[in-house]
């Protein structure tokens, strides 16, 4: 609920995020690890793949057409002893586990409408209908918001003190969670951290909390919006021994809004992991993000939203909506027509121009599929912004 402090506007906005080894993670990543098996053999590969997890059981499941040999119970094994399950102790083991597969080949009703020259249009096809939505804003130097930004902040650096031994009584699992208050539509204080990590039996609740603290959050948050009045909550039950699939049932998908903008932007509610990049459920929320964060990069905007929506079988977008929310340097009317005019959005355009047609999906299983500037993530670049500036008239 918004406030007056001293005369000017304020909110509290919160996002949370969640480390690779939380349930719902290890089924994205395996899923994504089948994918990209299958895209380092065969680049055309048609991959719709779903993870469920719990206890000692992997099921993975799916439509998937390619030329690939793939040993799909290998992958998962791996996948999972990269997360980290490579200890019988904390119930869940890459070894151990039972590895469920059940695939077929994708629909042919569908691949006619995706495969060019097959379908009722002769150029390559949405593989669904649906719609996507992008976002960026001046929040961060990544152009995200903020409280999704520190939160993935917080459990990739849970995950570094993990794997590096640091702190060596952490397990997989774990979660993050940052308000943020705003005044004025800036990032002025935040009031709430929270973090809950799976960690071995042997830890003292006190230890713990003081060195989550210390070596985890304090690191990764801006000195200046932090104070006295911050409120750390560290495994707030006291206890998080039991995780991961021996705590909690895992599912492909089951994350969107950790792995977009934590709620600040909206979500058309198709997932990603998975999903080969003739799935606009993917590729055009890649996309949606690469025109919103180029906008606000070319100062055209402090704010940027993007909705795109398709239909199954047939190319162009049927509508493509910029949303500025008031703060555009243009009409969001004219940003739209440029926007059409300068960008790819035709699913074939979407891959050929951002390079998707590529194993680089097993990076987006966690820590969030955007504000990460790694070289694979062709759809943080901001390459257009001469571009967009120049057609602007600015």
């Amino acid at each position: 609920m918004a406030k007056q402090n001293n005369g000017n506007q304020t909110y509290f906005f919160t996002s949370e995020s969640v480390t690779m080894g939380h349930p719902d993670k290890v089924a994205d990543c395996i899923s994504d690890a089948v994918l990209d098996a299958c895209l380092a053999k065969d680049k055309k590969s048609r991959v719709a793949c779903e993870t469920l997890v719990k206890n000692d059981m992997v099921v993975v499941a799916g439509e998937i057409t390619t030329k690939a040999l793939v040993d799909i119970s290998a992958v998962a094994r791996q996948a999972i002893k990269d997360i980290g399950y490579d200890d019988p102790a904390i119930g869940f083991h890459y070894e151990n586990c039972a590895v469920l597969v059940s695939i077929s080949r994708q629909s042919p009703d569908i691949s006619q409408g995706v495969t060019e020259g097959t379908g009722l249009h002769k150029e390559q096809g949405a593989g669904d209908q649906g719609l996507m939505f992008g976002y960026a804003c001046k929040d961060t130097p990544q152009l995200m918001p903020m409280p999704i930004q520190l939160a993935h902040a917080i459990t990739t650096r849970l995950e570094q003190v993990r794997q590096t031994k640091k702190l060596p009584w952490l397990r997989p699992d774990g979660k993050s969670q940052v308000t943020v208050e705003y005044t004025n539509g800036k990032p002025s204080h935040i009031p709430v951290v929270v973090v809950a990590a799976q960690h071995d039996p042997d830890i003292s609740h006190a230890q713990l909390r003081k060195q989550i603290i210390e070596k985890v959050v304090l690191p990764v948050l801006p000195k200046k919006l932090i104070d006295k009045r911050t409120i750390f909550h560290i495994n707030a039950t006291g206890k998080f021994v039991i995780g991961g699939p021996a705590g909690d049932c895992g599912l492909t998908g089951r994350k969107i809004i950790v792995d977009t903008y934590g709620g600040k932007g909206r979500h058309g509610g198709g997932c990603f992991s998975g999903k080969d990049p003739t799935k606009v459920d993917r590729t055009a929320s890649y996309m949606a993000r690469y025109v919103a964060k180029n906008i606000v990069a070319a100062g055209l905007a402090d704010a940027c939203e993007i909705q795109l929506s398709y239909v199954i079988g047939f190319a162009d977008p049927l509508s493509v909506l910029v949303d500025t929310k008031g703060t555009g340097k243009i009409s969001d009317k004219k940003l739209g027509e440029i926007v059409r005019k300068l960008f790819p959005l035709t699913p074939k355009g979407m891959i050929t121009h951002l390079n998707l047609e590529r194993p680089i999906y097993s990076k987006t299983s966690h820590g969030g599929h955007f504000g990460r500037n790694l070289p694979e993530f062709t759809w943080e670049k901001t390459d257009m912004v001469a571009k967009l500036r120049k057609a602007a008239g600015l």
